[in-house]
């Protein structure tokens, strides 16, 4: 299969049911992911002693699928196009199959995991080897470059939509369908709250463009595009044997600037960082070169306007620490968000 810059080569079955897949004899378990908050259902399933982990997607167990319009599950789209296939030989997506799983309100789906979770980082705030992760932003450039210029022709989610999911209007539709899950019916329409009353200076700025992110959308696709995995969270990320990165749950991939994958990765794993947040993104950069990639023209004006954007989807979440390293973090991001502003 040639290396096409878009997902139209469609190459993998899903198999018709859960059984078709496993088999008779499977023995399945329940367990709920410590870093997990979509609602997503989980098992651990053992087929012929070897160990595997079952991730079942349907839009009425996981809000964060409602949130971003997810209708048909993007890492089955992911699978059966060919593209985790076509990822540099440096990763390790552990994905084995996928299964229809439909229910009477609506399609749904299941993705079958090699259980990879010795090899994932430790949960809680201890902090990321160095050597880990400079290995996860070399692996994230590879990723990058080797996408360089990707057209989304199959469904991802759209630069359009990563930005605005954590929106207003995301309490609104949970709470109106009865949910309960404190994320998104509590805690991010207070954290924007919040976000309002101690960064009064990113605030009008951030807020403005969560009802209307054109002017950021515009901006950033005047840059450079590649496939983002779309969610670089520690919970998500370990290294085998061999120093491959595990890099799991491809729930919101889609085109996007590269710049917003490292935005993302120092903004969610900001207590277990070994670098700054700057010196990061530094070594990110030299990663895009080394790989062959000449960031010069393009790479101030993206790496402003990603992180501005990265704001939009975690503002709220930046404005519940109290302790003095995230008060520290809210100031740096609060810089950002005006030197993004400067770029629209």
């Amino acid at each position: 299969m040639s290396a096409q810059p878009d997902g139209r080569t469609h190459v993998r079955r899903v198999a018709a049911s859960i059984e078709e897949i496993l088999g008779p004899g499977a023995h399945r378990e329940p367990f709920v992911h410590g870093d997990g908050k979509s609602g997503v259902r989980m098992e651990r399933v053992v087929v012929d002693g070897q160990r595997y982990v079952l991730k079942h997607l349907h839009v009425a167990d996981d809000w964060i699928m409602r949130a971003t319009g997810d209708l048909a599950g993007r890492p089955i789209t992911l699978w059966r196009r060919g593209l985790l296939d076509r990822l540099p030989d440096c990763f390790d997506h552990a994905t084995v199959g996928a299964a229809w799983d439909d229910r009477p309100e609506g399609r749904g789906a299941v993705v079958v995991m090699r259980d990879v979770g010795e090899w994932l980082l430790p949960e809680g705030d201890v902090e990321i080897p160095l050597d880990a992760h400079l290995a996860f932003v070399d692996h994230m450039a590879r990723l990058h470059t080797t996408f360089w210029g990707f057209r989304d022709t199959v469904g991802l989610l759209p630069l359009s939509q990563r930005y605005v999911w954590f929106g207003p209007h995301l309490a609104d539709v949970e709470r109106a369908r009865g949910s309960t899950a404190a994320v998104p019916t509590r805690l991010v329409p207070q954290g924007w709250d919040r976000f309002a009353e101690r960064a009064p200076d990113a605030a009008p700025v951030v807020l403005a463009l969560l009802e209307d992110a054109s002017p950021l959308v515009r901006g950033l696709a005047s840059t450079p595009a590649t496939l983002l995995h779309g969610d670089w969270k520690a919970g998500n990320l370990g290294r085998d044997l061999d120093g491959r990165t595990i890099l799991l749950d491809w729930a919101v991939t889609g085109a996007g600037p590269p710049c917003a994958e490292i935005a993302h990765y120092v903004c969610l794993n900001r207590a277990r960082l070994p670098q700054s947040k700057d010196a990061t993104l530094r070594a990110y950069r030299e990663a895009l070169e080394r790989h062959g990639m000449d960031t010069g023209p393009w790479w101030d004006r993206q790496c402003a306007l990603s992180l501005l954007g990265t704001l939009l989807m975690f503002g709220w979440e930046k404005a519940w620490g109290e302790d003095e390293g995230a008060l520290e973090d809210l100031a740096w991001w609060r810089a950002r968000a005006l030197d993004g502003a400067r770029e629209l």
